[in-house]
């Protein structure tokens, strides 16, 4: 068995290689040698914490064979093979999306040992695995694996069947990969998929990249006003707007574009053919936001998705950590805002009280609601709930840059109360005791006669945003309760009734959401100055659009944000450089080098042109990096002719002393005894029996190099 130094040794090669990264994030290089050596392995990190590495490297360490990856989701496949490829990566996927043909082709060339990963769904890897006999599968990796579990926030039946993965190949390691698993759940992992003891990755769970905020009970403008914001502060970058029905996404989707934002829509009552234009407007940068139920983004390595906003409260705080990990993934700062409301509390009481799992689905209902009502840091909340404890604030949620303002709200509270009481026939919800307070003369209100009780229009000094607040606050007190089995109805506890009896009751006082400065008319906006990394890195930003464009590619598979903001402070010069700019690997610093160089150098006021040599060392790293010749010229648009005259100068140089990718022996062989015979006429006739000046300038190249050898020998 190969040793662990060794291991490590050629893990961190391939990194740099193909990674353009010189170090490992924490768990990664352990998760490698686990599975490496044959051990079952769990890992749990949080979203954009690098868990793919984790099986792609290994899957590039083993000698032969096919990792087996199994993905749940057409586009997340589509998105991680894209990304593998980009990078250099022999990678393919097997779906529904795909012809047969097509499928039945990826099959071959993964049993030939042409495929490095092959990612797959659920449903298909029990047929492949059966029909694989004769292949050698490197390991299995099992993505969001969380999805085993019935205790899992996202359970699919489908995924159910992995578990017969032991039985069909019980010497091939397995990985199951998560970022979002309480202890039930890993438990329920090891369990369902027979994993032999597995060493196990718990990461952090803490991305304090991501800024925290919650908004309670804003209407739609104000829910509309804040996502412009956010787009008009990240202007080439995106964000996604989650909504819990499809109704709701359409919605807010129609609202976006109506005030000229470039925003598309996404859930599963959409077309698979509407739903994917969606995605490649999304991911390409066409469209700024995307309006969505949860059926969008797992997976998703997009890596400027700078702000995710939530209209409606989320189920499970597993749910919410998935979904706000999918912005700022590359590390640097990100939102999330959640819109908190009396109406989200009872539309997901009730799907807890229809689901199949009452209490596990209310607890976690009870444990969403806790952080959405946190009044102390709520990123200890949400680290808490996963076992992670934090012995100071984050400094980088709302509660901890704008603490609430508290005041005594018992007046408020016993006007609610003694309208509820005056009205005991009628079933009473938020948005209606909200209007009795505040004198509406709605049609139902008058139809009741709740416009004769003598609390009628008593609140009518606060408006209707800030009582539905109170109101918010007086169920999440106690002071009220809701009755889910008379239509929502309101009820005062008896609590409530004490209260309304002359007790002290303080409320906390939300302040308003942090909104850009209103705009004076006549007067435009000061344009804020940014520093010099800060202006090149913007720049760099528009030569990465332009490169995209070109390659038909979303922006963040050419180079992430952090890769750009690495560029622009390091300001890379050559193509040395250059490749010491985190996230540049060989084949991306080849293929996109001259672009992305040049641009610093205009920055800098510099030369724009290549330095001497640059295209000789641009075919060295190639030639290192195992592409072939015909390739090298396609990643550098040159002629074949051309690669063949620069691998001649670098073994020249001695830069080059292995040849057999290129030269075989009774080529060599050949070419020599040519010259040797009959100089004049050589290349007249090893032309007429096929060969190429380049090839011949190459074989002549080797020959100098052997009498060099004889010479110092």
């Amino acid at each position: 068995m190969e040793s662990i130094e060794n291991i490590s040794e050629r893990a961190h090669a391939l990194l740099a290689k193909f990674y353009g990264y010189r170090s490992f994030r924490p768990g990664q290089l352990k998760a490698i040698e686990a599975i490496c050596e044959g051990r079952d392995v769990v890992v749990v990190m949080p979203t954009g914490g690098g868990k793919s590495i984790c099986y792609q490297l290994p899957a590039l360490l083993a000698d032969t064979g096919v990792a087996i990856v199994v993905s749940p989701l057409i586009a997340l496949m589509q998105d991680q093979t894209q990304a593998l490829v980009a990078n250099g990566i022999p990678a393919a996927a097997i779906h529904s999306n795909q012809s047969e043909a097509e499928n039945a082709e990826i099959m071959r060339a993964a049993s030939a040992g042409r495929i490095k990963l092959l990612y797959v769904s659920p449903e298909r890897l029990m047929t492949l695995l059966d029909s694989w006999s004769n292949a050698r599968i490197s390991l299995v990796a099992i993505d969001e694996a969380h999805c085993i579990s019935q205790w899992g926030h996202d359970f699919r039946p489908d995924y159910t069947a992995l578990g017969k993965i032991r039985q069909i190949c019980p010497d091939v390691p397995i990985m199951a990969l998560t970022a979002t698993a309480d202890e039930h759940t890993r438990a329920d992992i090891i369990s369902q998929l027979g994993l032999s003891d597995p060493w196990c990755w718990l990461g952090s769970f803490d991305r304090p990249n991501i800024s925290l905020s919650v908004i309670p009970n804003p209407g739609i403008d104000s829910r509309v006003r804040t996502i412009i914001s956010l787009v008009r502060k990240y202007p080439q970058d995106s964000g996604i707007s989650y909504c819990l029905s499809r109704a709701g996404a359409e919605k807010m989707h129609a609202h976006l574009t109506a005030k000229g934002i470039r925003s598309v829509c996404y859930h599963a009552g959409m077309t698979p053919e509407a739903r994917t234009r969606s995605l490649q407007a999304f991911l390409k940068g066409s469209a700024s936001v995307c309006c969505a139920t949860v059926a969008f983004g797992m997976g998703i390595d997009k890596s400027n998705i700078r702000w995710v906003v939530h209209n409606n409260m989320p189920a499970n705080i597993e749910s919410y950590y998935q979904e706000i990990g999918r912005a700022g993934r590359d590390g640097m700062p990100a939102e999330a805002i959640l819109f908190f409301s009396l109406a989200d509390m009872i539309t997901l009481r009730k799907f807890a009280d229809e689901s199949g799992r009452v209490a596990v689905n209310n607890e976690k209902l009870e444990r969403m609601l806790e952080y959405a009502q946190a009044r102390l840091c709520r990123r200890r909340i949400l680290l808490s709930y996963f076992g992670e404890e934090r012995s100071h604030d984050c400094g980088n949620c709302d509660v901890c840059r704008r603490p609430p303002e508290r005041f005594d709200g018992t007046v408020v509270a016993q006007k609610a109360m003694s309208a509820l009481l005056r009205a005991p026939g009628s079933a009473i919800g938020a948005g209606t005791l909200s209007a009795i307070l505040r004198g509406i003369r709605r049609s139902d209100i008058v139809r009741e006669g709740l416009h004769n009780i003598k609390t009628f229009g008593a609140g009518a000094d606060i408006d209707a945003t800030h009582w539905a607040s109170y109101i918010t606050q007086m169920v999440q007190l106690g002071v009220l309760s809701i009755d889910y089995t008379q239509g929502n109805r309101l009820m005062p506890t008896v609590f409530g009734r004490r209260v309304l009896a002359g007790e002290k009751l303080i409320l906390a006082r939300y302040q308003p959401p942090e909104a850009p400065a209103k705009r004076k008319r006549g007067k435009a906006e000061p344009t804020p100055t940014l520093n010099p990394v800060e202006q090149l890195f913007e720049q760099l930003k528009t030569v990465r659009t332009d490169v995209a464009r070109t390659e038909n590619l979303p922006p963040y598979i050419i180079f992430s944000d952090a890769t750009l903001m690495d560029m622009a402070t390091k300001r890379p010069t050559t193509i040395d450089e250059f490749m010491q700019v985190n996230g540049v690997g060989e084949k991306k610093a080849v293929r996109y080098g001259k672009r992305f160089i040049a641009a610093v150098r205009k920055f800098e006021g510099l030369a724009t042109g290549s330095a001497a040599g640059t295209s000789l060392k641009e075919t060295l790293i190639l030639f290192n990096a195992g592409v072939p010749l015909g390739e090298i010229a396609s990643i550098k648009n040159i002629k074949l002719s051309t690669v063949y005259s620069h691998i001649a100068a670098l073994i020249d140089n001695d830069m080059i002393t292995t040849y057999g990718t290129f030269l075989s022996r009774k080529q060599y062989e050949t070419i020599k005894a040519a010259f040797a015979s009959n100089p004049e006429t050589a290349y007249s006739i090893l032309a007429d029996e096929g060969f190429d000046d380049g090839l011949i300038a190459v074989a002549k190249a080797v020959e100098r190099a052997a009498a060099r050898r004889n010479n110092t020998q």
